[in-house]
Formats: structure tokens, C-alpha cells, sequence
């Protein structure tokens, strides 16, 4: 029996446990992984993050990302927050800006005057094979200087911006989020035969230039309340194709991220809530 110290923690209702490696490493599996993130037997989350110890000479901090399955990822936006939010609130650094290194890169959090996060998320990844996504004998629709991938999904065929944000995204346009088939749709997207590496399925509805709604299936995870990586993913997606300005607020269910791109290798700029919950200890 292992006794875990943890923190539960959320970004716009992204909800996550958040677990101080810095002094032991953590060696916990995926059966006690997916115990810890179950809402009625564990403490329950979307993920689990994991500060460690900066890999490299040029990074302040380690971060990894375990889905609610047990299954470890390259990137979380939201999670991202939260994690700058833990790291100076336990006293681990002073610096209202750091740089941690994930599985999908570098990323540097920024902890705004307002309460807010901002996180550069890097630039986004547009070549097919850094989602990876397979696109053999599919014939790509250009919309903007972006392509739309026609792809039969279940009895559906849906058209998909695909890009990687450090973690694979296909990011559909629908009428209305409401009404989306995210619940079907999405599964049916994220263990596609194309996505070797399965894929996070984004429902965009654009307001206007400056304002979109967004529902995201993770993979690994579910449909989830707030997807960083999603929202910077439509965004840049919703960019390329015309459809928006640099700068949109993207309406979650659990609430509003700011992205900001300025496209071509610029960084993508993701703003938004990073929130203590409370602190606890589970035996595992």
C-alpha cells in the first residue's frame, strides 16, 4: 500500500491531481494511475500531472501528463497553468515565468498580474507525420493556405484541420456545439486507423472572427469540460483557414481561454484560470 500526497487542481474545469516529484521519483503504475483518476473509488481528474526535476541544464522543471486511462501524453495546456500555479504556490520557484519540458517540448508558463496563466505553447506542428496522421490516397480540401481532410468517420464523413500542438488534433467546424455528435463522433475519431498515435477530436463553432465555442474529445480521457491544446489547436486551425483573427476567446464548458498566434513559426499564446482545489492523501 503506497501512501500519495497530492493537490487537486483545475483550469476552466479541466480537472487535475497534481503530484510533487521533486525530492522522490515517482513510480507509480497505471493501474494505481487510472485508481487515482477514478471518480468514485479514487479522487478523480481528467489527468494527473507530475512535477519532477528540470531534465536539462536549460528547463526549471520536469512535467508529465497521465491520462485518467493511465496512459502518459505529450502535452496539456490546461494543465500547463495549473502546474505554474502549484510550483510557485508550494514555494519550488520565485519566478513568475518558467520553462518546463514535457514529452511533446519545451513550454513556459507565465503567471499574469490578473490571476491568470499564460503559457507559450510553441509553435504548432503542421507536417502529417509529427501528428501522425496518414493521409494516403485522401484528397485534401484547401480552404485559406490550410487543408481540410475529407475522412469517412463511422457513417459520417467529416472534414479535419489535423495539426499537432506537441499532442495529436482533429479539429472539425459543425453548426453548433450543442447539437455536435461529440459523444460518437468523437471516440470513433480518437481510435481512427489513421491516427497511429489516436488523436484529440475538436468541435469548433466560429461566433464571429474573434470568438468560437469548443467542445473537445480527449484521447485517453473523454470528452472534458476544457481542453488547452484543443482550444490552441482550433484557433490555429480556425487562423489558417480564414475564418478567424490572431487573437480569439474560445468558450469551453468550463469556461474562456484566450489564444493568440501570429502565425508561420510564432509560438501559440494560450491565457486562461488556473485554480487550487484542495490538498489531500490517498492510499493507493
Amino acid at each position: 500500500m503506497t501512501e500519495l500526497r497530492f493537490t487537486k487542481m483545475q483550469g476552466a474545469g479541466n480537472d487535475f491531481v497534481v503530484i510533487d516529484a521533486t525530492r522522490e521519483p515517482f513510480a507509480l503504475d497505471a493501474a494505481q494511475l487510472r485508481r487515482l483518476a477514478d471518480r468514485h473509488f479514487g479522487v478523480g481528474a481528467d489527468q494527473i500531472l507530475v512535477v519532477e526535476p528540470p531534465p536539462a541544464a536549460d528547463v526549471d522543471f520536469g512535467y508529465r501528463i497521465f491520462n485518467a486511462d493511465g496512459g502518459e501524453v505529450e502535452q496539456c495546456g490546461n494543465g500547463a497553468r495549473c502546474f505554474a500555479v502549484f510550483v510557485h504556490a508550494r514555494g519550488l520557484s520565485a519566478r513568475r515565468a518558467i520553462r518546463v519540458a514535457t514529452r511533446g517540448g519545451v513550454i513556459e508558463p507565465r503567471l499574469e498580474d490578473d490571476g491568470r496563466v499564460t503559457v507559450d505553447m510553441g509553435a504548432p506542428r503542421f507536417a502529417l507525420e509529427q501528428v501522425p496522421f496518414d493521409a494516403d490516397g485522401l484528397q485534401p480540401r484547401l480552404e485559406g493556405d490550410f487543408e481540410r481532410w475529407p475522412l469517412r468517420v463511422g457513417d459520417s464523413d467529416v472534414l479535419l484541420s489535423v495539426l499537432s500542438m506537441g499532442n495529436p488534433h482533429a479539429v472539425q467546424r459543425v453548426a453548433d456545439v450543442d447539437t455536435a455528435a461529440v459523444t460518437t463522433l468523437g471516440p470513433q475519431l480518437e481510435h481512427h486507423p489513421r491516427f497511429a498515435a489516436r488523436v484529440n477530436a475538436g468541435f469548433l463553432q466560429v461566433l464571429d472572427r474573434g470568438h468560437v465555442r469548443l467542445r473537445v474529445w480527449e484521447r485517453g480521457a473523454g470528452e472534458t469540460l476544457a481542453c488547452g491544446t484543443g482550444a490552441c489547436a482550433a484557433a490555429v486551425a480556425g487562423m489558417r483557414h480564414g475564418w478567424l483573427d490572431a487573437r480569439v476567446d474560445v468558450d469551453t464548458r468550463g469556461g474562456t481561454l484566450t489564444i493568440a498566434w501570429a502565425g508561420a513559426d510564432a509560438p501559440v499564446l494560450m491565457t486562461g484560470p488556473a485554480a487550487h482545489v484542495f490538498d489531500g492523501v490517498i492510499e493507493l
